[in-house]
């Protein structure tokens, strides 16, 4: 994970709409915008879509009916000199390149090109010939658990293991687009943690970014979010991503929100220490005081600055000897009394 404890990935997903340029810009984007890792979708359409299948409403909503969901996406594939062409962009700007495969034979290509790890989308959790696939290769694996029970977890969990791959991450996620935040429950990071024993994290598809930071305080370390370059170009995924302007404040309030959770030590903050004289009170002389005085409550009030002796320590001051002349409205000090 990064330094600054999560890991910011910038799902891109799609939202090139099948062209390479339009990739290359999103890459640029993201590296601008502080953000860890670029994540594309490597599929075939053919290994990925049966013809008959239909597209989800949140599709029909974004691009209309008149072609298949074969056919989108077959317009939306990227080829292999496209992924090189982005993974030396990635380079370029110095960050990771990442793609969910969605098939053996995409999974082997990522693996050529050397990423760093493999991302599973919610969609393939169930798809145990697949993840077992990916992680006998050995690398890190981020999975999305969306759609799914606990048990079905459970076994994606348990089919990766088996190949000895132990490097896995689990990210709670909801698969609407956009997803409701009535609906998110993000306390679901925490089972998934107890349950596995794994790193956890959220994918978002919710408009805005409240879920995201509030992750990020609940202990994210994947913290997973749509980028588009335009949310008004064409495409299934664009209405529910962050443009450039969402996006980068997002980077900013999740960062925020990791620094101010701290070490979970009580104390002063360094920054408060001087204020402890002004805002709290100590014991100051009612009245006059004149040497030899024996300190009664009558003779004390409790008021600001806090430079005398606590509050706190009333009881250990009543009948004690004043050793110097003490005017009245003066903060009462323990080297005044005997």
């Amino acid at each position: 994970m990064k330094s600054a404890g999560f890991l910011v990935i910038a799902e891109c997903g799609v939202n090139h709409n099948g062209s390479r340029a339009l990739a290359l810009e999103l890459v640029d984007c993201a590296a601008e915008l502080g953000a860890d890792a670029v994540k594309f979708q490597t599929f075939k359409s053919e290994a990925l879509v049966s013809r008959r299948a239909r597209k989800a409403e949140y599709q029909l909503a974004a691009v209309g009916g008149e072609d298949s969901q074969f056919e989108m996406l077959a317009a939306l594939e990227l080829s292999e000199e496209d992924h090189l062409r982005i993974r030396e962009r990635c380079e370029q700007r110095k960050v990771e390149f990442m793609s969910t495969p969605f098939d053996e034979a995409s999974a082997d290509l990522l693996e050529r090109l050397g990423v760093q790890r493999f991302k599973i989308g919610s969609g393939d959790l169930t798809h145990l010939p697949l993840l077992r696939h990916i992680a006998a290769k050995g690398r890190p694996v981020i999975a999305s658990t969306g759609m799914s029970t606990l048990g079905e977890v459970e076994q994606a969990v348990g089919a990766m293991t088996s190949t000895g791959n132990r490097d896995l991450s689990l990210l709670h996620c909801v698969t609407q687009y956009p997803a409701p935040i009535p609906q998110v429950n993000l306390r679901a990071m925490a089972t998934l943690r107890q349950a596995f024993h794994l790193p956890v994290g959220y994918s978002d598809h919710t408009l805005g970014n409240e879920t995201c930071v509030a992750a990020v305080a609940l202990g994210a370390e994947v913290i997973e979010k749509h980028l588009t370059l335009d949310q008004s170009l064409p495409g299934p995924d664009h209405r529910a991503s962050a443009d450039p302007r969402e996006f980068a404040q997002l980077i900013k309030m999740m960062h925020n929100a990791r620094a101010a959770l701290g070490d979970g030590i009580k104390r002063p903050a360094e920054c408060e220490l001087g204020n402890r004289d002004v805002a709290r009170r100590s014991l100051i002389a009612a009245r006059a005081l004149p040497i030899g005085s024996l300190l009664s409550r009558d003779a004390l009030v409790i008021k600001r600055p806090g430079t005398g002796i606590q509050p706190a320590d009333l009881d250990k001051v009543l009948g004690r000897v004043v050793r110097v002349d003490i005017e009245v409205d003066e903060p009462i000090t323990w080297d005044m009394l005997k």
